[in-house]
């Protein structure tokens, strides 16, 4: 191995080491607690060490906020392609939606800070460019197939994604395990509502 070589993969490891003390951090205190001098700290280097890798703290979370749209997209695409029909590919995509947003809560309380993602944010992850286009193409297959062709795609599906992520924000403010078979049944009503919404 050259010396450049070593140098790249010893640069690799240091970076996947500030990001694997990151994440610990955030699973121990939150998004809120972490800090450049904390991580520092947990990988025993100088703070300069973790500038040499990352801008700043914010560089950090956007690089987990890219990994969080990543694995979101591959649970989406699975629950899309288990279905052939527009209206029951939406319907996967909103529970598998849910279910990661709990089961990522870490990730996904990063994802969407204190709202739903800016037309800025899009542009530069293209994670995130490939969510709403994603969920774009299914709504705008299910306009296709209604009687009403000239409905604006783009407001039904952020309609869609701002209805499911007020209710997981709701949820997730609330008590421990407040998912409970009232909040079930109002998924449902939603998601429902919505595609006969688009249908009729």
């Amino acid at each position: 191995m050259g010396i450049a070589e070593r140098k790249s993969r010893q640069k690799e490891e240091v970076r996947c080491s500030i990001l694997k003390a990151s994440w610990q951090l955030v699973l121990d205190d939150g998004w809120q607690a972490l800090s450049i001098r904390k991580i520092a700290d947990a990988i025993e280097y100088s703070v300069p060490v973790i500038y040499d890798h990352f801008e700043n703290k914010e560089a950090i979370l956007l690089e987990f906020t890219r990994r969080g749209f990543q694995l979101l997209n591959e649970e989406l695409i699975k629950a899309r392609d288990a279905h052939k029909k527009p209206e029951l590919q939406l319907e996967a995509i909103a529970y598998a939606y849910w279910n990661f947003a709990f089961k990522n809560k870490e990730y996904y309380q990063l994802m969407y800070g204190l709202g739903m993602p800016s037309c800025e944010t899009v542009k530069k992850i293209d994670e995130l460019n490939t969510f709403t286009e994603l969920l774009l193409d299914i709504v705008k297959q299910l306009i296709g197939k209604s009687n009403h062709p000239a409905v604006d795609p783009f407001l039904k599906m952020h309609t869609f994604w701002s209805m499911l992520h007020g209710l997981i924000s709701i949820n997730m403010l609330g008590k421990e395990n407040s998912r409970d078979e009232m909040n079930a049944r109002i998924l449902k009503d939603f998601i429902t509502g919505f595609i006969s919404g688009i249908k009729e």
